[in-house]
């Protein structure tokens, strides 16, 4: 069995594949104080849920875009899988080419979502992935990453409105009925997510208009599916586009992990 962790900035996935079968998947909150001891505990608890033991393990697969907490994780895959794990930056076997200024500072999870996304969806593509930040990345026909966009996520967003406008609430994030909002509640809501799928199209089609392409365009992470719904450009919704991409940069880099 393979365990793959995909740190966020908000949420941490887990999953558990079986050679290509993904078995199970959680997803965490991310907590920085966080202890090796305590992520270990809530590692063993979810194992325990499912009947896996830490010994059936063969290897761990690492991405993190929270650099304090790539030590923990280390720790945690020594001490409670004994496990030296793969940890996903430079360096690392993706099979994906890079067309950045300066390919060490694109974000683990661009790199491993991309991967993915060209192994089941062929290029060219646009990958969404709804995160803390949205990011929109562009691969092209030959399957080279030249770069994207990001944008402030759908969280940032509306936790904004309510920190800095005194008199608007806190909200949950629900499609509401109308465009139309008749209360300071349903305004906003109509706002976010139709104003954000109008973002999502508006950027997805410079990109095909700049690179005079049409991409598949894949969306993933947490909001994707909202999302989607009120998305004209969206054609493919794969939540746990990540942990393909993590599976899948593990078998290129089987030779000499232990």
């Amino acid at each position: 069995m393979i365990l793959v962790i995909d740190v966020g900035n908000t949420n941490i996935v887990i999953g558990i594949f079986n050679d290509k079968e993904l078995l199970q998947n959680w997803r965490l909150s991310t907590n920085r104080s966080a202890t090796v001891d305590e992520y270990g505990m809530i590692l063993q608890n979810l194992f325990q849920h499912v009947g896996v033991k830490a010994s059936q393990v063969e290897s761990v697969v690492i991405s993190t875009v929270v650099p304090p907490l790539l030590p923990v994780l280390e720790q945690l895959s020594h001490k409670y899988i004994q496990r030296t794990p793969l940890i996903v930056g430079p360096g690392t076997k993706t099979g994906l080419n890079i067309r950045y200024e300066n390919p060490r500072e694109v974000g683990a999870d661009r790199i491993v979502t991309s991967v993915a996304a060209i192994a089941k969806y062929g290029a060219p593509l646009i990958v969404i992935d709804f995160g803390t930040a949205t990011t929109f990345d562009y691969i092209d026909v030959q399957g080279d990453y030249l770069g994207g966009a990001i944008v402030p996520g759908i969280g940032i967003s509306t936790e904004a409105l309510y920190q800095r406008a005194a008199k608007l609430p806190r909200i949950e994030l629900v499609k509401p009925k109308s465009v139309i909002g008749r209360n300071p509640v349903t305004s906003m809501q109509a706002g976010i997510i139709f104003g954000y799928a109008g973002q999502v199209d508006g950027i997805v089609n410079r990109i095909k208009k700049e690179f005079k392409v049409n991409p598949t365009v894949v969306a993933t992470g947490g909001m994707a599916e909202l999302i989607a719904e009120e998305s004209e450009s969206i054609k493919v919704v794969d939540p746990l586009l990540t942990l393909e991409g993590l599976r899948l940069i593990y078998d290129r880099n089987r030779e000499g992990m232990s």
